[in-house]
């Protein structure tokens, strides 16, 4: 098969019949063999009936429904499990991507040997609000994960090697960072395409916010820390841990010194537990102990970890 169009939907039944004959009039112009996977995340309006529909008249459309809202990235993770297309796509529901970046993307991976090719919406229809955070978190993710040359982390539409999405584990929130995601796990050729960024036609987005901005850093932050010590926990909290403690130690027996050099010359002295050096240099070393601790923990849980993506899918098509 040549190629899986992935589309997690949540609230888009008016959208989907229209989204899919866009997809199915481009695929046989090119003569392209395809599936086109609908991953119904928990939507409350007539959206699985839709894609039933879908399903009944074309043999190409698949369909995943949770039980309930789970969120994007489970939805891209069970879509990318089922997918068996040389060449996978992701794109949106809402007709917000235009499938007529469809050939253009599958000729990047297969002809110039992309790993990973993200849609860059270069001219946007979204408001102030939603377009200035988005430059600022697309900066910061450029800088963190250190691919320079992608403009839009967060962009549905993107296209990936087979053995890409079969091998990167896209969960809790983390459909922002596929790219970096990809490049941890080895797929480090990542490149970006310019695509059109159609207005919304239906409805409103389900994706926005000031707890999108936030927890958008946080995540960012996650994967970092992820990234760099997820397999080795100890190196970072036990390091800390350790300097910590013995900064504290350290202090503590200045502290001690100066206490015994003073009795040494009968100068009167206060007690060592009235000086506030005494309580720092405690202090750091017991949190010293709590961060070697934290790390250690942080070991046996990495080695035991099972795994962060089960859901509850209730049909599948």
């Amino acid at each position: 098969m040549d190629i899986s169009v992935v589309i997690p939907l949540f609230n888009e039944e008016e959208s989907l019949g229209e989204l899919f004959e866009w997809i199915k009039r481009v695929m046989d112009e090119h003569s392209f063999s395809y599936e086109v996977i609908f991953v119904n995340d928990g939507s409350t309006d007539h959206s699985w009936d839709k894609v039933q529909e879908l399903r009944q008249a074309n043999p190409e459309v698949k369909g995943i429904k949770f039980r309930r809202n789970y969120g994007k990235s489970a939805a891209l993770f069970c879509g990318f499990e089922k997918a068996q297309g040389n060449v996978v796509i992701t794109m949106d529901a809402d007709l917000q991507d235009s499938p007529d970046e469809i050939p253009e993307l599958y000729r990047m991976i297969t002809e110039d040997k992309y790993d990973l090719v993200s849609g860059y919406k270069k001219k946007r229809y979204d408001p102030l609000s939603k377009t200035l955070p988005t430059k600022l978190f697309n900066a910061t993710a450029r800088k963190v994960s250190g691919i320079k040359n992608l403009h839009d982390f967060n962009c549905g539409l993107k296209a990936y090697r087979k053995d890409v999405v079969k091998n990167i584990e896209v969960y809790g929130e983390m459909h922002r960072y596929i790219p970096y995601l990809a490049k941890n796990a080895g797929f480090d050729k990542i490149g970006e395409k310019v695509v059109q960024h159609q207005a919304r036609k239906f409805g409103h987005t389900k994706f926005g916010g000031l707890n999108r901005f936030v927890n958008g850093y946080l995540d960012l932050m996650s994967l970092w820390f992820i990234s760099n010590f997820g397999r080795k926990p100890m190196h970072v909290f036990g390091f800390l841990g350790s300097l910590m403690f013995f900064i504290g130690f350290v202090a503590i027996i200045i502290v001690g010194a100066g206490k015994l050099y003073a009795l040494s010359k009968g100068v009167p002295a206060r007690l060592v537990t009235d000086s506030p050096y005494f309580y720092i240099a405690l202090t750091m070393m017991l949190l010293g102990s709590q961060f070697f601790l934290a790390g250690f923990i942080g070991e046996l849980i990495s080695r035991n970890a099972n795994s962060r993506n089960s859901y509850q899918i209730e049909e599948e098509l």
